[in-house]
């Protein structure tokens, strides 16, 4: 009997060493096979990039994974407990291994094989054994890759804290919508920081990790809502909430507000896309959407309101005066119309108009139903709601018919409308009473700039970026028209001529190469006889344009819009003076920001700094130099200045000349809209061939704004749709609300110029009280004419003190050049 023992135990023992020596082996071989895992210290996950607005707010996300890093120590206890509790509620006293709930997982699936139960026992990997595998290996589910991760996660329990493994953990996961970490959830769930969040919603996000989809918010809600309650269970027994924090958790319910990736801020996304373009040029792509950086952009937020604002009531106002279009489309209204009306995709941006059908039309007014509100779990609304368009708010809607002609007054609504039209309508101010309004066929931009530093301020692409993301500030080329005018007659002042000088306005024609004749007209068809430079530009005349381009030589122009950058590139011929390159509206508001800032070189800009994901500057668009910056200590010394390193391109008298000639404009010529402003404007308007693009572009001493209007595919947008009565309404519209309460600062002259009485039509010395009597701006050194001569009857100046244009002009040279 014994001897049997003693070989049963030999046996026993031969077959213990065997499996030992083999389950030694396989680790052994299985441990020469390890990935490294040394990398784990420096971990660098892919984090999102987020672009902030000049105030710091959040202005948009973008990335290919929503993950914000963050820290152990900067997690709440409350969200570690949560995910502890749900995953791993011996993690702070295992090795790495649980084998309390390996033995566990094992007899329970013992028990579930023995009755038969096609049941998953559920697995016993620990958190750290989550890391081995998120970050070293696969998800094969072979026993080989069981052991790696077992070996490694003994491993990482060796080599790094429990608050590390966490970190990593924390910073992993995928939590769904996208998101990637813990921070990057409570963002994209609720749209607060970690340390805002509440007992219910860590114990949401702690439930996620066993599969987000199982417990989406909205497809699963009853799911969702009993796995947290587990989860908040698990936080009890363990102690780490008390019963009646239990209590309170349990009865929540699970609010949850889906957070987009885009532009966050309205009426930004224009430009938050011009941004992300940039950005893209800058780094490239992966480093974008992957690399953690932080962008502060020069976007002013109310500013940025108020362009939107006066651009669209601007496109609003024109597209009205041009008639109704008649409805988008018709549906049938027998059945559910809110369910059809719910297909038609409706931009996100023109809030508050409404997508609707028309129900019924009687003799005062249209009955509308409008296209039910989306619920946060992404059905329609049951409820269906109606509004009223009486009479008088779609009296404007006149038919538009071909060359901008409009059909007979609107007396019924029968006129505009019938049942089943799909149309917009928006809220008038009195309760009860909706407009009939359209989108505008006509577009445009407008961009606002601080002149000194090319900041953008705002920018707007068009009515609306959810309709088109084709950026007209920025990607559309057309021709500005007279709004390049200033530039002929700055090249002009900085080669001798005087805003008294004079220029003969009469009929000129030129040869061209091909030999057809050119002849310039003015916008009136009138000629004007001799006048000087400042009515030139103020009255913006064509032909008083091309001889003094022609007089002084095409090239020295062409240097100039080059030099300020509206042209890379100019061709030499004469009509360039009046506009006919293409060129665009950032562009033209940079080069015009170089009159009101002095005659300094700038560069525009949409991005002041961007910092990498630990803090630091990688990017600075403001490149002064600041020495007394770096000082140690404060040792009473003065306050240490920016050194101005900014290149002058533009004589700087030159400069204050042609904003002097172009207040002008504002107060006596093309853009008398921007007098009600009551402030120092200064600005140019523009407009091409058939008033197929209107201009204008204004500034005060610190803010430029240019505005242009057209159509995509251009066509004339009839008679009177001139800069000065399309785009510079919206000019001092946006004017009015962003300098609202600020002081009229007049513009700073340069000490050296001299400010002398002339008669502004003969451009000769006057006296204060004379008739016709101006104060103009002249350089050091030059004066106005004192004496006058007559031709044709008309009184210019004698020609000496380079004040006068030579007769030879009257002719020309006779060909483009």
């Amino acid at each position: 009997m014994f001897r049997f023992l003693g070989f049963l135990f030999t046996a026993g023992f031969i077959v213990f060493v065997a499996v030992a020596a083999a389950a030694g082996y396989v680790i052994n071989e299985t441990t020469k096979t390890l990935p490294e895992y040394d990398q784990l210290a420096k971990y660098e996950p892919p984090v999102l990039t987020r672009i902030h607005a000049g105030d710091g707010s959040l202005l948009a996300e973008y990335a290919k994974e929503r993950r914000l890093f963050v820290p152990i120590n900067t997690v709440p206890d409350k969200l570690i407990q949560a995910f502890v509790s749900a995953e791993d509620k011996n993690f702070y006293k295992h090795g790495g291994i649980d084998w309390t709930g390996v033995a566990r997982a094992v007899i329970k699936r013992v028990e579930y094989k023995i009755k038969g139960i096609k049941r998953n026992a559920g697995g016993a990997s620990t958190i750290t054994q989550q890391v081995a595998k998120n970050f070293l290996l696969t998800n094969a589910p072979t026993l080989e890759r069981k052991l790696k991760e077992a070996l490694l996660a003994q491993r990482l329990e060796a080599t790094f804290s429990k608050g590390k493994i966490l970190e990593l953990y924390l910073n992993e996961i995928y939590l769904g919508l996208g998101s990637y970490g813990i921070a990057g959830a409570s963002l994209s769930y609720f749209g607060k920081s970690l340390t805002q969040l509440d007992i219910a919603q860590v114990a949401y996000l702690a439930a996620l990790p066993k599969g987000p989809s199982n417990y989406h918010p909205y497809k699963y809600t009853k799911k969702a809502i009993t796995r947290r309650n587990w989860v908040i269970g698990r936080m009890l027994t363990n102690g780490y909430i008390t019963q009646a924090e239990h209590d309170e958790a349990i009865k929540k319910p699970l609010e949850v507000t889906v957070r987009p990736f885009g532009a966050q801020l309205f009426a930004a996304e224009t430009f938050a896309e011009e941004v992300r373009r940039e950005a893209v040029k800058i780094y490239g792509k992966d480093k974008l959407y992957s690399g953690g950086l932080s962008i502060r952009t020069t976007l002013d937020p109310k500013n940025q309101i108020f362009a939107r604002q006066a651009l669209t009531s601007g496109l609003i106002k024109f597209d009205r005066e041009h008639g109704w279009r008649g409805a988008a489309k018709n549906i049938e209204i027998s059945g559910d119309w809110g369910a059809v009306l719910n297909k038609t995709k409706v931009p996100s941006d023109v809030t508050p108009w409404r997508l609707g059908v028309v129900l019924e039309v009687t003799d005062s007014a249209a009955t509308v139903g409008l296209r039910p509100k989306k619920q946060a779990n992404g059905k329609i609304e049951a409820k269906r709601e109606a509004a009223n368009v009486p009479l008088k708010l779609m009296q404007w809607a006149r038919r538009a018919k071909p060359k901008n002609r409009l059909g007979p007054a609107v007396k019924s609504p029968h006129d505009v409308l019938k049942t089943g039209n799909v149309i917009y309508v928006a809220p008038s101010r009195t309760a009860g009473e909706w407009h009939l309004v359209q989108m505008p066929e006509v577009e445009g931009a407008l961009v606002a700039m601080n002149p000194h530093t090319g900041r953008v301020l705002a920018l707007v692409g068009g009515f609306s970026y959810g309709k088109s993301q084709f950026n007209r500030a920025v990607q559309a080329w057309r021709q500005p028209g007279s709004s390049i005018k200033p530039f002929v007659y700055a090249t002009a002042l900085d080669n001798g001529y005087s805003p008294a000088s004079v220029i003969i306005d009469e009929k000129i024609s030129y040869k061209l190469q091909r030999g057809e004749t050119w002849t310039p007209k003015n916008y009136t068809g009138k000629y004007y006889g001799a006048s000087t430079l400042r009515t030139g530009i103020e009255q913006s005349r064509n032909v008083m344009t091309v001889r003094l381009a022609d007089d002084m030589g095409i090239g020295k122009f062409k240097e100039m819009t080059e030099r300020v950058g509206i042209y890379t590139k100019m061709p030499r011929v004469l009509a360039m003076s009046l506009g006919a390159g293409e060129t665009t509206l950032m562009r033209m508001v940079t080069a015009f920001s170089m009159f009101a800032n002095g005659g300094k070189k700038i560069h525009a800009t949409l991005i002041d700094r961007i910092q990498d994901r630990y803090g630091r500057t990688v990017f600075r668009h403001d490149k002064r130099e600041c020495l007394g910056c770096k000082a140690e200590k404060w040792e009473n010394q003065a306050e240490p200045e920016f050194l101005d390193n900014r290149e002058q391109i533009i004589n700087e008298f030159t400069a204050y000349q042609i904003t002097s000639m172009m207040e002008g404009v504002v107060q006596r010529g093309t853009a008398k809209e921007l007098k009600k402003l009551g402030k120092p404007v200064a600005g140019k308007t523009g407009t091409t061939n058939d008033s197929r693009d209107a201009w204008f572009i204004g500034y005060t001493p610190d803010l430029v704004v240019g505005v242009y209007v057209g159509y995509d595919r251009p066509r004339p947008m009839g008679k009177g749709a001139t800069g000065g009565h399309l785009a510079a309404p919206i000019v001092r519209h946006f004017m009015q609300l962003a300098l609202k309460g600020k002081p009229a600062t007049p513009f700073r002259v340069p000490a050296g110029i001299q400010l002398i009485p002339i008669n502004s039509k003969s451009g000769t010395r006057a006296a204060y009280g004379d008739k016709n009597v101006i104060l103009e701006a002249f350089k050091p050194g030059e004066e106005p004419p004192e004496k006058t001569i007559l031709i044709s009857g008309d009184a210019i100046p004698q020609s000496g003190e380079a004040a006068v244009i030579e007769g030879g002009l009257t002719t020309g040279t006779g060909g483009l050049y």
